[in-house]
C-alpha cells in the first residue's frame, strides 16, 4: 500500500514543510510502503509549481531506503508538467502524470505522446500514468494504453488505476502475466480494495491508507484465509469511513482534518475544501464508532 499524501499547511494556508519528516515516519510505522505526493489528495491543482517543487524536495530529504516516493507532475500545461518532471530527477523514485483535464486529448495516440514528452524529461525515473477519468475526463481503455506506452515510452512502468472498470483492470493484469511485462498496476479506489483482491491485485495507492492502514491489512489477511464474508464486512467499515467524512463538505478536506486525531496535524485545506472544526471531528468519531470503527482500525503515530 502506498498513501496518497496531503499537503501540510500552516493556519495561514502556507505550506508547513516541517511536518513532512514526521509524516514519512508515521506512514512507515503503519507499514505503508510509499507516498504518492502532489496528487489529487495533495490538492495539486491548488498549489503553485514552486510549492509542488518544495513538497518534492521535502519528501526527498527525508525518504528512506525501501520507502518509495512517487511525484505526480501532471498539469494543464505540458511545459509545466515537463518542468516538474525534470525537477523530480534525483529527488523522486518515480513520476506520474494525469491526462490534461481542461483542453483534453482526443485520441489514444495523443495521450501516449503527452506522456512520452513528460517521461522523457526524467528518463532515469520510472514513469506511471495516473488514470482517473472521473476528474481528467479521459476514458481510454488502459489495456490499449499500456501496450502502446510500452512501445513508445522507454521508462514506462505502470498505471495508477483509479476507475471502477474492473474488466479493463483485469485485462491489464492479464497482459502483464501473459507478456511477462515488468508492469506495476496500483489500484486507486480504496472503497473497492477487497474487489481488487479477487483479481489478484498487488499494489494500491489511496487516501485512506493514511488513516486506516491496520484495517486494510486485516482485510488482506482474512481474504487470504478465504474468509470472504469477514473481508467484505471490514471493507464496509472503510466505505463508511469515507461516507461519514464526505458528509462534512467533501472527503478531501475532512480526511485531511481527521489526520489530527491520528497524531499528525496536516493543518487546514485550501478552497474549496472544508476544514473540520473540533466539534465536527468529535461527531464524526461518534458516527464511526457506530460502525465498529475504533482505535485498532486506525493508523497510529510511533
Amino acid at each position: 500500500m502506498i498513501a496518497a499524501t496531503y499537503a501540510p499547511m500552516h493556519s495561514d494556508l502556507s505550506l508547513n514543510l516541517e511536518v513532512i519528516e514526521g509524516y514519512g515516519d508515521f506512514l512507515k510505522f503503519n507499514n505503508i510502503k510509499g507516498a504518492f505526493i502532489n496528487g489529487s489528495t495533495g490538492d495539486f491543482v491548488s498549489l503553485s509549481t514552486n510549492e509542488r517543487k518544495n513538497i518534492m524536495k521535502a519528501w526527498s530529504a527525508h525518504r528512506s531506503e525501501g520507502f518509495q516516493v512517487i511525484n505526480h507532475v501532471g498539469h494543464t500545461s505540458l511545459l509545466e508538467a515537463v518542468e516538474l518532471a525534470r525537477h523530480s530527477a534525483g529527488l523522486a523514485d518515480g513520476i506520474a502524470v494525469i491526462a490534461p483535464y481542461y483542453f483534453k486529448v482526443r485520441t489514444l495516440d495523443q495521450l501516449v505522446q503527452y506522456c512520452k514528452e513528460v517521461a522523457a524529461a526524467a528518463p532515469q525515473l520510472p514513469f506511471y500514468y495516473y488514470h482517473i477519468p472521473v476528474l481528467s475526463g479521459t476514458y481510454f481503455k488502459m489495456h490499449d494504453f499500456v501496450q502502446l506506452a510500452y512501445e513508445e515510452i522507454p521508462n514506462f512502468r505502470g498505471v495508477k488505476f483509479t476507475h471502477n472498470d474492473f474488466v479493463d483492470f483485469q485485462q491489464c493484469l492479464q497482459y502483464k502475466r501473459k507478456e511477462g511485462k515488468d508492469l506495476e498496476l496500483f489500484f486507486g479506489i480504496d472503497e473497492m480494495f477487497v474487489n481488487s483482491l479477487s483479481l489478484e491485485g498487488q499494489g494500491w495507492v489511496g487516501s485512506t491508507y493514511n488513516h486506516l492502514a491496520p484495517l486494510y491489512t486485516e482485510i488482506y489477511k482474512v481474504f487470504e484465509l478465504k474468509n470472504y464474508q469477514r473481508a467484505n464486512e471490514l471493507q464496509n467499515m472503510a466505505v463508511q469511513f469515507v461516507q461519514i467524512l464526505d458528509g462534512y463538505g467533501g472527503f478531501n478536506g475532512a480526511g485531511k482534518s481527521f489526520m489530527k486525531l491520528l497524531g499528525l496535524d496536516c493543518g487546514p485545506s485550501r478552497f474549496p475544501h472544508a476544514t473540520l472544526s473540533e466539534k465536527d471531528l468529535k461527531n464524526a468519531q461518534l458516527k464511526m464508532e457506530e460502525y465498529g470503527l475504533t482505535a485498532p482500525n486506525f493508523s497510529k503515530c510511533n
